[in-house]
């Protein structure tokens, strides 16, 4: 999979600062993703889906835990202007719905829906089609940070019904019943907690219906900027995919694009990127493809990628991934 999804740095920040609370170095943490000091420094930096995983694979790697962790920390106050707008909603209701409306700004690598179920909503996480290794640190992330949004709208803990996850319990669920706090039930259909539906027409403690329009007005323009840089940064890596055995160049690639080279460094600059960085990023990607899919010997499969020399393969997949193509081969 191609990730051309750009997201916030919320949820590596969060990573970062849970960790350094625990005395852990950055280093580690970001290691492989291509994000450094002074991306963090910059409010606007936008990443790749791609990168923020590759931090959060380093964190589940030294907790695997983490996720439940990471949730009970995200609260509403960090997802800026949507954050704002969710908390001057006139019920708990209205501010879930804008909240599922604007996918890109909440952060989500799900398709988040409110389900009915007689007098029941399940807050239902599904389409997650991210890393499978991630799925279930993924699921704990989303469905606990979701009920602590619900939490810091009401001013109170949202009292849930019911949990279910769909996989195995792991050997920490105890840990869920403290993140939750309802009946759970694993290797269920779907990943989903559940509320009294009078719920939803809970006012809110800190509704505003003038400061409330104008936020979700801003959340809309947001959004349309958001996901127009999406379009575009896929636009980019659906052309370099397509010829990774001869890379245009920044020039080739900006004649592509129809603007000039100079332009289109300074978008890729502005989305926290480079050229260099998403063709390594999509050699990488298909180069993983091909060791695992494909009977191809090492130097064919270099070739494809657009290297001149087996040896240049080698290094780079060594850079990306910390070991040779061989020992990488299933």
């Amino acid at each position: 999979m191609l990730h051309s999804h750009l997201t916030t740095l919320n949820a590596v920040s969060l990573v970062l600062n849970t960790f350094k609370d625990q005395g852990q170095d950055s280093e580690a943490l970001l290691a492989g993703s291509g994000i450094n000091a002074a991306d963090l420094s910059r409010a606007d930096t936008r990443i790749t889906t791609n990168q923020e995983m590759l931090v959060c694979a380093n964190a589940v790697a030294l907790q695997r835990d983490i996720g439940l962790e990471l949730g009970r920390r995200m609260h509403v106050s960090s997802y800026g202007m949507l954050g704002y707008a969710l908390l001057t909603s006139a019920t708990l209701g209205d501010a879930l719905r804008l909240a599922l409306r604007y996918p890109a700004l909440l952060g989500t690598l799900f398709e988040l829906s409110l389900e009915a179920d007689g007098e029941l909503i399940w807050l239902t996480a599904a389409d997650y089609r991210e890393n499978p290794a991630l799925a279930t640190f993924n699921i704990e992330f989303c469905l606990v940070s979701m009920k602590v949004i619900c939490d810091d709208l009401l001013g109170h803990p949202l009292p849930l019904r019911g949990a279910r996850f769909d996989y195995p319990a792991p050997d920490y669920q105890g840990r869920y019943a403290e993140r939750f706090d309802c009946p759970l039930q694993f290797d269920a259909t779907s990943n989903a907690f559940a509320f009294d539906r009078r719920w939803l027409e809970q006012p809110l403690p800190l509704a505003d219906a003038i400061t409330h329009q104008a936020m979700a007005e801003r959340c809309r323009k947001q959004n349309t900027e958001f996901t127009g840089r999406q379009a575009w940064l896929g636009r980019i890596r659906q052309l370099l995919a397509a010829q990774l055995d001869a890379a245009p160049g920044l020039e080739g690639l900006a004649e592509q694009m129809n603007c000039s080279a100079r332009t289109l460094r300074r978008h890729l600059k502005d989305l926290g990127c480079s050229y260099q960085e998403l063709l390594d990023e999509l050699r990488f990607e298909r180069a993983k493809q091909m060791l695992c899919e494909d009977d191809l010997p090492i130097y064919r499969i270099a070739e494809a990628l657009g290297f001149s020399e087996t040896a240049s393969f080698r290094h780079a997949f060594v850079r990306w991934s910390g070991v040779a193509p061989s020992q990488f081969r299933p």
